[in-house]
């Protein structure tokens, strides 16, 4: 079902992707869309408030496995995405989603394949998967 969506989304992005066809829009609407989320980040932190960043160094007993070390990491996150910031969150990651859809388009990958791939290379590594 995953397959056919995503093969569904990155058809659909190609039938419309008109005006962003070279490889090079594509790559700098990407990068955009990238920073966009990150300014909606921080408007909703700087700008609403409905969330806050509290962060600081990250406290892991030493004595932790390493498979365990998730347990103890924080987001740094307090509060919760009010529905305005929310909806400005998930068009803008929405906008990753379609030019990342895209640049596969373009480059002939399957977003489908290159999912897939990835989620069997986490299954396979795991935690060290990050490493």
């Amino acid at each position: 079902m995953a397959d056919l969506l995503c093969r569904e989304f990155q058809d659909t992005v190609g039938k419309y992707l008109a005006r962003h066809r070279s490889v090079l829009d594509v790559m700098s609407k990407l990068q955009e869309a990238g920073a966009r989320t990150n300014r909606a980040v921080a408007k909703a932190v700087t700008g609403c408030g409905c969330i806050k960043v509290n962060a600081e160094k990250q406290q892991v007993p030493s004595e932790a496995p390493y498979r365990q070390m998730a347990q103890h990491m924080r987001t740094h996150i307090e509060g919760d995405l009010c529905e305005g910031c929310r909806e400005a969150l998930e068009s803008e990651v929405g906008l990753q989603l379609l030019y990342l859809a895209g640049l596969c388009e373009v480059l002939g990958l399957e977003l489908a394949e290159v999912l897939e791939r990835e989620r069997d290379r986490l299954t396979a590594l795991g935690p060290f998967y990050f490493c």
